[in-house]
């Protein structure tokens, strides 16, 4: 039985922060995608804590739109917002962690959750961006070789830092081709409702 987490927030409370700090609705697209797919992965790995997971994804870039300019405190500043909404420390440290790449502060990936936030935050921003090349505009239609085509074209949404998606694949313990699988895969599980993505920025 798993440990049960606590946001110390209902989702539509994480939601209207992130409202409160988002106002580009690429960034706020970018963050309900991302809840998605750690809801995607819940279900497989920690079903108990999928509403935490949920509310990791939804709020992991909470204060990029805002200070962008400085990406060493990245989740930094994010920390102080959440606390103040009533988040747990469990919630800022899941969050912290993504960003543990920039930041040498910041707490590494352990739990599973933090492991795969760190692995397809960036790598859902490189398949919306493809998406939006394609005709169809969906990732129903998406598959692992255009994906591994993108990936290796450094030029093509040239922000999306492949380090990280390779770091993150082998914190899993997973071969790159079984992340970009599951990771469309999850896309694909929730696209039926919203089959379009916005083009992915520098984050």
């Amino acid at each position: 039985m798993a440990d049960r987490l606590s946001a110390g927030m209902t989702r539509e409370a994480a939601r209207a922060l992130l409202l409160e700090h988002n106002k580009d609705p690429f960034h706020i697209e970018h963050g309900e995608t991302v809840e998605q797919v750690m809801r995607y992965f819940a279900r497989e790995f920690d079903p108990d804590n999928e509403e935490f997971w949920g509310i990791v994804g939804l709020l992991h870039d909470l204060d990029w739109e805002e200070h962008a300019d400085d990406p060493m405190n990245h989740t930094v500043y994010a920390a102080a917002d959440i606390e103040a909404a009533g988040g747990t420390p469990e919630l800022i440290r899941a969050i912290q962690t993504h960003t543990s790449d920039f930041n040498q502060d910041l707490p590494r990936p352990e739990l599973q959750m933090e492991k795969i936030l760190f692995a397809c935050e960036e790598l859902t921003g490189l398949i919306g961006a493809a998406v939006v090349m394609r005709p169809s505009k969906s990732v129903m239609d998406f598959n692992v070789k255009s994906l591994k085509k993108k990936f290796k074209d450094k030029r093509f949404a040239a922000g999306v830092n492949r380090n990280v998606i390779r770091s993150g694949a082998e914190m899993l313990g997973w071969e790159l081709d079984e992340l970009f699988a599951r990771t469309i895969e999850a896309m694909q599980s929730f696209a039926p409702d919203r089959d379009t993505f916005g083009a992915a920025d520098a984050r």
